[in-house]
């Protein structure tokens, strides 16, 4: 009963052509379970390793690299009678409003009319977490831009997605206390919204660093220099093994 994660994408917003928006898939089996985030390269990417569209989804925030994707999602699903309404979008309450105005609420969503955004999806709204597949997922606020506006996943024993964030100590060491790798936001230099490895590396143990696997960096060999201080870098289309979930951490 084999877990992954699949980068799709490991990029920041302006390297998301070279490099990919951030996104991945955890898998069992090699199928996909749930893929986080569906930016326009993402979904493409996802398109192209698993022949197919994605039936579920989480959303950590609305910065276009990490949605855009979905416009293109809905037109391929709404069109389908087979997938209109039955793919799963996992968002976090705090997000749907912002997501509501920057995709949903446009008029017009097809030239047919008679249509609404929503009609193609299957919306679950999140607070502390969810249940897909039979796994319970835990959902906890991170630090990017505005309060409650961004948000981080983890398979309990498995893995934790920060999603984009600053340093967050404090949260990891309650949802990444099972061994879970952490894949994190981290660029060689860091800004008001984002982490950077001086701040990783002041805020977060060893312990918890040899666990981390950064992504959502701008270059490549902004890449190499983040490895040549001692930090697992992922890569586009990594496929990196998981643990599986812990048995007794569903909530």
């Amino acid at each position: 009963m084999s877990w992954s994660l699949r980068f799709l994408g490991v990029g920041n917003a302006q390297a998301a052509m070279t490099l990919g928006s951030a996104s991945a898939v955890i898998e069992h089996q090699g199928r996909p379970v749930l893929m986080i985030d569906c930016g326009q390269e993402a979904l493409a990417a996802f398109e192209r390793q698993y022949v197919g569209l994605p039936d579920a989804l989480f959303i950590t925030h609305v910065h276009m690299d990490h949605v855009a994707g979905l416009e293109r999602l809905f037109f391929a699903t709404y069109f389908d009678p087979a997938r209109r309404g039955k793919v799963r979008l996992y968002v976090p309450v705090g997000v749907l409003p912002h997501l509501q105005s920057r995709l949903a609420d446009y008029p017009g969503v097809v030239a047919e009319g008679d249509a609404n955004w929503w009609d193609a999806f299957q919306l679950v709204p999140v607070t502390r977490g969810f249940w897909h597949g039979g796994q319970w997922y835990d959902v906890f606020p991170v630090r990017h831009h505005l309060p409650d506006t961004a948000f981080a996943l983890r398979l309990p024993g498995s893995v934790v997605w920060t999603g984009d964030t600053r340093p967050i100590p404090e949260m990891l060491a309650k949802f990444a206390d099972a061994g879970e790798t952490v894949a994190h936001d981290c660029a060689l230099h860091g800004n008001p919204s984002h982490s950077g490895v001086d701040d990783l590396e002041r805020e977060y143990p060893r312990g918890l660093l040899a666990r981390c696997v950064l992504y959502h960096y701008a270059s490549a060999a902004d890449a190499e220099a983040l490895r040549a201080r001692g930090h697992r870098v992922a890569e586009p289309g990594e496929c990196l093994p998981l643990s599986g979930p812990a048995p007794g951490m569903s909530r």
